[in-house]
């Protein structure tokens, strides 16, 4: 191998790697450009919807800044932002299907349901609090401890002992209507609801009075 044609070979390498780090250099902007969420705007479709577009208000379910009193929807302020957009995302797949949120969410831009998310995030979580004092010990047991026997594991070990959640992986629970609760473990322990395996196998082990007793108890978490 003669030594110009070495010379040929190192300059297409350095060719390479200029256009490479020119490539790089270009779509890091773009990049960094990614829009934030827009609080104002996830406030104002949450609050009014958008009539133009068929989308109802969400306050009309879910309350004033996700402050939910109809039992079966759930409390939304003070949820974290991630949690939302992935649940918006799942509603539009075959994993969540539920007919007023699978049209709702399909009829949302990628950033509309950011910006609902991210103002949703901000709100203050509205408190619960557990109605039946015969089935406190039991629920406390599964959310603090868990039951051995069956291979039910401790709900605090990822929702924390508040029931506060854990940002970008598990949602916030505590204070959460018992009868959306109670709902949505049936939902997963049916397979109605297929978006969180870990959460089909362990609503698959428990029974209805643990289910109930739990989400009761879950209720009263701040």
């Amino acid at each position: 191998m003669n030594r110009a044609f070495l010379s040929v070979l190192k300059y297409l390498f350095i060719s390479m790697l200029a256009l490479s780090s020119f490539a790089y250099a270009a779509d890091a902007p773009a990049a960094a450009a990614a829009p934030k969420p827009d609080l104002a705007k996830g406030e104002a479709l949450y609050t009014n919807g958008d009539a133009t577009r068929n989308i109802a208000a969400c306050i009309s379910c879910h309350g004033a800044a996700g402050a939910s009193s109809i039992t079966q929807n759930p409390k939304l302020g003070g949820q974290h932002a991630a949690y939302i957009y992935k649940q918006l995302k799942d509603f539009q797949g075959p994993d969540r299907n539920n007919p007023i949120m699978t049209m709702f969410a399909k009829a949302l831009t990628d950033d509309e349901m950011k910006n609902i998310a991210a103002y949703l995030d901000v709100q203050k979580a509205k408190p619960g609090a557990a109605k039946n004092k015969d089935t406190l010990d039991l629920g406390k047991k599964i959310f603090r401890a868990g039951v051995a026997e069956k291979n039910i594991p401790a709900c605090a070990a990822c929702h924390g002992p508040g029931g506060s959640g854990i940002p970008n992986q598990f949602p916030r629970i505590g204070g959460q209507h018992q009868d959306y609760t109670v709902a949505e473990l049936t939902n997963f322990r049916s397979g109605v609801r297929k978006n969180s395996p870990q959460m089909m196998t362990i609503s698959k082990r428990m029974s209805d009075d643990e289910i109930k007793a739990v989400a009761d108890y879950i209720a009263g978490l701040k």
